[in-house]
């Protein structure tokens, strides 16, 4: 639970407001919040292993141009 208090009388309600809503983003919660809305259904793991495969091969593609100098 985020609280925020008057650091004197006259600080103005604008101020106050402005705080709360920085420790609030600080804290991460609305993040966490938005990424929990929705349920997302995980990747079944022959799936995980064929992006695997490309991501491996793409990057090794990468590193073989940078190595020719064709970037």
């Amino acid at each position: 639970m985020i609280q925020v208090t008057r650091k004197d009388s006259k600080e103005s309600t604008e101020n106050l407001l402005r705080r709360f809503n920085r420790k609030v983003q600080q804290s991460g919660t609305i993040a966490v919040a938005k990424n929990n809305q929705y349920f997302d259904k995980g990747i079944s793991k022959p799936e995980r292993r064929r992006k695997a495969i490309i991501r491996n091969e793409r990057k090794a593609i990468k590193l073989k141009k940078i190595k020719l100098g064709q970037r």
